[in-house]
């Protein structure tokens, strides 16, 4: 079945639903007991202040906190146009979010020229740098390309609990457990000029993958924790 083919079953239309339906009151219900510990939640304001729009970036892995966190503020998420893609664009749009359909690996360009275009119309938008595949905490150019053709800043942020469970996946998803202290540390804005040559571009994929590791390692010491194991690499 080719990524637009569920579509055409009524069954696979009814089941995206029910997921959705059945999803958001769990993941509501759940981040609802999170303690949170933020910190740099002034750069984010900054930038709303500036009347410019935040391109957020964080990595796959933490896609539940951060929709919980981030909720009702009217960003704009790439979500794939497969049958999961669906259920999980169901349920964040019930938290605030809206959706861009594509992916890294299809509909990338349509995506990003919506998220362009949201943008411009004042909307935030955000960025699982490493999704939807992977190789995890390796970012794709997507947030760069965006930061460029906007002149809005990219704003990093990285995720981390006390106590979570971790998906066997590729990403190594968490999702914190009930009660869990979660902290959010989120980076200085990062531009990218409009006349940035391919050179640039890579230095500041580079460099924001930098970053995303300098606020992996304070998110972690802001719960009392320390990385166990390297980052990530292809």
């Amino acid at each position: 079945m080719t990524v637009g083919d569920w579509r055409q079953s009524r069954s696979k239309r009814v089941q995206a639903r029910l997921i959705s339906a059945l999803g958001f009151p769990i993941v509501a219900g759940l981040g609802a007991t999170f303690r949170w510990r933020a910190e740099g939640a002034e750069h984010y304001q900054r930038v709303i202040d500036d009347g410019r729009q935040p391109i957020m970036a964080f990595w796959h892995g933490r896609i539940l906190p951060a929709t919980v966190y981030f909720r009702r503020r009217g960003i704009v998420v790439i979500t794939s146009e497969n049958f999961d893609g669906e259920w999980i664009a169901g349920i964040i749009e019930r938290f605030g979010y809206g959706t861009a359909r594509g992916s890294t690996s299809r509909g990338a360009v349509k995506a990003l020229v919506r998220l362009k275009r949201d943008m411009a119309a004042g909307r935030p938008a955000a960025f699982t740098l490493d999704g939807p595949r992977g190789p995890a905490q390796v970012a794709q150019p997507g947030a760069v390309w965006l930061a460029k053709a906007t002149g809005n800043p990219i704003v990093p942020f990285h995720i981390e609990s006390d106590r979570h469970w971790t998906a066997n996946s590729w990403d190594r998803t968490q999702i914190p457990k009930p009660w869990a202290n979660v902290s959010i540390a989120i980076g200085e804005p990062m531009n990218v000029a409009a006349d940035a040559i391919d050179t640039q571009m890579e230095s500041a994929r580079q460099q924001l993958e930098s970053r995303l590791g300098v606020l992996e390692a304070r998110a972690l010491a802001m719960i009392g924790a320390a990385r166990t194991s390297p980052r990530r690499r292809p």
